[in-house]
C-alpha cells in the first residue's frame, strides 16, 4: 500500500476553468442539430449535470423528449465542443489561482487531484487540456455525468476509481470536493466529505456559507488558503 492518502476532487465550470461563451455556442449547434430548430433559451447550467441541463433547455423551447434526444444531444454536444477546441484557449480562461493551486496541491505529499464534474468527461477533459489543467489532474479517475449517478454518487465512484488506480484507501473525510454552488455542497453532504466552496460562480460566499459549506474562499487566488483548507479539512497525509 502506497502513502497516498488524500483526493482533492475539483468541479471544472466556474470554479477552475470559464468557457461560458464557448458552452453556449455549443449548446445553440447541438440543439439545432437534435431539433432542427433554433434554440431560443438556454437552461441555467450552475450546480447541474449536463442531463439536467439538456432536458430543461428542451422543455423550455417547447420541445417533446423521448428517449432518443438526451443520446442525439449528448452526441452532438460532445462534436461541438471539439469543433470548438481553439475557441477554448480564445474564448475561454482559467481562474484566478487556479493554475497555482492545483499545482501547488500536486506537490503535497500524499495527494491526488481528479474531477467531479456535471460535464460529460469529453468536454470536461477538452476544457481542461486546452486550458492547460489537465497534467495535474488524473482525469481517469474522475466523476462526470453519464445520465444515470448523482454528483454525491460521483463523489464516490471517483473514491473507489483513485483507489483502484492509486492502490490507496481514501476515506470519505479524506476526499475533499472543491466547487461553487450550493447543489454541490448537498451533493458532498450527502457522500459525507467535506467541500471547500468557492464564490467564483453565481453563489455568493453568504450562500455558500448558508448551504454549509466547510470553508469559504471568496476565489482561488491565495494559494496557501486554499492549501490551508484542504489540509484541516482532509488532515496530514
Amino acid at each position: 500500500m502506497r502513502t497516498t492518502n488524500r483526493l482533492v476532487l475539483w468541479n471544472v465550470d466556474h470554479t477552475l476553468v470559464d468557457v461560458g461563451r464557448v458552452t453556449r455556442d455549443a449548446y445553440a449547434e447541438a440543439f439545432r442539430r437534435t431539433t432542427g430548430r433554433p434554440l431560443v433559451r438556454l437552461a441555467p447550467t450552475p450546480g447541474r449535470t449536463e442531463s439536467e441541463i439538456i432536458f430543461e433547455t428542451l422543455a423550455f423551447n417547447d420541445i417533446v423528449t423521448t428517449d432518443d434526444h438526451l443520446p442525439a444531444f449528448v452526441a452532438a454536444l460532445t462534436e461541438a465542443f471539439a469543433a470548438r477546441r481553439a475557441d477554448l484557449t480564445t474564448h475561454g480562461r482559467v481562474l484566478p489561482g487556479a493554475h497555482e493551486a492545483v499545482t501547488a496541491l500536486s506537490r503535497l505529499p500524499g495527494t491526488v487531484q481528479s474531477v467531479l464534474t456535471g460535464a460529460i468527461q469529453p468536454n470536461a477533459e477538452l476544457k481542461l487540456s486546452e486550458l492547460g489543467l489537465a497534467g495535474f489532474l488524473d482525469l481517469v479517475a474522475g466523476g462526470y455525468e453519464n445520465g444515470v449517478y448523482s454528483k454525491a454518487a460521483l463523489l464516490e465512484l471517483a473514491r473507489t476509481r483513485a483507489g483502484d488506480r492509486h492502490d490507496a484507501t481514501f476515506g470519505e473525510k479524506q476526499t475533499v470536493y472543491l466547487a461553487d454552488h450550493p447543489r454541490d455542497i448537498q451533493a458532498a453532504h450527502i457522500a459525507r466529505s467535506p467541500i471547500i466552496a468557492v464564490a467564483t460562480g453565481s453563489a455568493t460566499a453568504a450562500e455558500l456559507r448558508s448551504a454549509g459549506a466547510d470553508a469559504v474562499l471568496s476565489d482561488l487566488t491565495d494559494t496557501d488558503a486554499v492549501i490551508r483548507a484542504v489540509v484541516e479539512l482532509t488532515g496530514s497525509a
